[in-house]
């Protein structure tokens, strides 16, 4: 699997499984005569469905991957069109604990939190991942971290949808940071 094509690759598969002697594999050009044959057979497997299926819930992702882009590949012309197209708002107060923001407006209107959903700066190269490249802000359901772990206990699945990745990574995360956390109790 090649790194552009997601993080799994998610397709519909449904294994099924006939039973024999039972009524599937009859034509219409059939007479009543075979009928009774199977009769005793279909008489065998009585309370035995026709179709047995085992069905693996795997759904194709619905969302696009996240786009990063790397500050590195920009070039001094795309870094000054950026600065001039979007300056810095330096005269606005934003929230400067979690009290303030909870009381803020939903969806935060502050993107640039490193609790908001919607993108992820890394500190150390200063590339900036967009979640959501399909959404804007304002059409994200949940915009803050801090909000959905205030709701409570959610499965794998559930933060996966909400931070658009999948199971699997949503789980090596967790792991990490408990590891992180068992850690630090150690230390003390």
């Amino acid at each position: 699997m090649n790194a552009d094509e997601g993080e799994g690759d998610f397709s519909d598969e449904v294994a099924t499984t006939e039973f024999p002697g039972q009524g599937s594999e009859r034509t219409d050009g059939d007479d009543a005569s075979d009928a009774s044959d199977d009769g005793d057979l279909n008489a065998a497997h009585d309370g035995l469905p026709d179709v047995s299926r085992k069905v693996r819930r795997r759904t194709r992702r619905t969302r696009p991957r996240s786009k990063t882009i790397a500050m590195k590949r920009m070039t001094r012309a795309e870094l000054r069109i950026g600065a001039e197209m979007y300056p810095p708002v330096l005269d606005i107060e934003r929230p400067q604990t979690r009290a303030d923001c909870k009381s803020e407006a939903r969806p935060c209107p502050w993107v640039a939190c490193k609790h908001h959903l919607y993108l992820d700066i890394n500190p150390e190269t200063g590339s900036i991942k967009i979640n959501f490249p399909d959404l804007e802000p304002w059409e994200m359901k949940h915009t803050c971290a801090l909000d959905v772990a205030d709701n409570g206990a959610l499965t794998l699945e559930e933060i996966g949808l909400i931070t658009n990745l999948t199971r699997e990574r949503i789980r090596q995360v967790e792991v990490r940071g408990l590891i992180k956390l068992q850690g630090r109790r150690e230390l003390r």
